[in-house]
């Protein structure tokens, strides 16, 4: 990340600190501290941001300070000694800022009214000041999560290595996991997914101990990070034949997630993008069996804006990365989805999924 593109981004944020009059702004989300600094924390309460008029403040301790020193480098160090409410009340007092605007989707209760109790100092509640900036990526960004898509892409192609009748749901995400971790992933994105045969009706299922048996739907949800970027792609496959309504089902979601890709355009809200994949599942009658939103925003977290869903006022903008990943679920047989990754250009969309969608894996 360029020392010109953290510039640009602190400058979009001291606008807001000039629009609505506050001295300082303190930024708490992992994400956001990524996005705005270079600065990577491993959990929240690692780190801190304060940007005020004419400063740029990274707050840590000494466990992430040479970390911090070397990732955020157009940010002045301030090394926590003491707990960060008392050592936060004397930073304010010394640089002379008394309004702080705050994420007030990340700071917890507890922090609050700590932070409150700090004499002359008022806290203003905002959202989305840095998640509006993020919505957009910029080129470099796009390059990172083609890359993390690339190695989640070759990690379904590896599945005829690995893939056996018998093996556990646990054992598949692993070999997954393992897979992406040793060719190229930083980590994974999140937990993957197996689920195999009935524990594919739940969408967020957990892999068990579950053996794999030829023929049934087998759900795979998986992504790789690179540089904090993340990727986001399922796949339902089977092992040898399918059946004629696995066969007939997969046709239905591999059509509504075909005709959204072809027909998705800038300007469209999120409600309307996912409206046109649910008409084509709800016209062959399954309507009631796709109970989520076509896709949401990936980047540096797996699910941010924009939302992709049934109630999403958001405008869809060049820029925007997202999932589309229609499905349909029934209880006591299975589901299926089809994930993607795709960026909002000016005339549509580019998919940057590039692993097959052949459900049938054949050895």
């Amino acid at each position: 990340m360029t020392s010109a593109l953290i510039h640009e981004r602190i400058a979009k944020i001291r606008e807001r600190l000039a629009a609505d009059q506050v001295d300082a702004f303190m930024i708490t989300s992992a994400p956001n501290i990524q996005y705005m600094s270079g600065f990577s924390p491993s959990a929240p309460g690692d780190g801190t941001l304060l940007i005020t008029g004419d400063r740029a403040l990274v707050i840590t301790d000494f466990r992430y300070y040479e970390q911090a020193e070397r990732q955020a480098p157009d940010y002045t160090l301030y090394k926590l000694e003491k707990s960060f409410p008392a050592a936060f009340a004397e930073l304010v007092h010394e640089i002379g800022v008394h309004r702080v605007a705050f994420e007030s989707a990340h700071v917890t209760c507890a922090l609050h009214q700590e932070l409150a109790a700090t004499e002359g100092l008022e806290l203003v509640p905002f959202r989305d000041w840095v998640e509006d900036l993020r919505v957009i990526k910029t080129p470099e960004e796009i390059d990172l999560i083609r890359r993390a898509v690339a190695i989640s892409d070759a990690a379904i192609g590896a599945l005829p290595e690995f893939l056996r009748p018998g093996m556990t749901e646990k054992q598949l995400a692993w070999e997954l996991e393992a897979f992406m971790r040793t060719h190229g992933a930083d980590e994974v994105s999140f937990s993957v997914i197996a689920a195999a045969g009935p524990n594919g009706a739940m969408a967020h299922a957990i892999p068990s101990d579950r053996p794999i048996v030829p023929g049934e739907p087998i759900v795979l949800d998986l992504g790789a990070r690179v540089a904090g970027y993340c990727s986001d792609l399922t796949r339902t496959i089977c092992l040898g034949e399918p059946g004629d309504e696995l066969r007939r089902i997969y046709g239905i979601v591999l059509a509504a997630q075909e005709t959204a890709e072809a027909s998705i355009r800038p300007g469209m809200t999120g409600k309307e993008a996912d409206a046109i994949a649910r008409q084509v599942i709800a016209d062959a009658g399954y309507g009631s069996n796709f109970g989520h939103g076509l896709g949401h925003g990936v980047g540096l977290e797996i699910h941010e804006r924009p939302s992709v869903g049934p109630r999403s006022q958001e405008r869809l903008e060049p820029g925007m990365v997202f999932s589309i990943e229609p499905g349909i679920y029934l209880q006591g047989w299975g589901g299926v989805r089809i994930e993607d990754l795709a960026v909002v250009t000016e005339e549509g969309v580019d998919v940057l999924t590039r692993a097959t969608k052949g459900p049938v894996l054949r050895r």
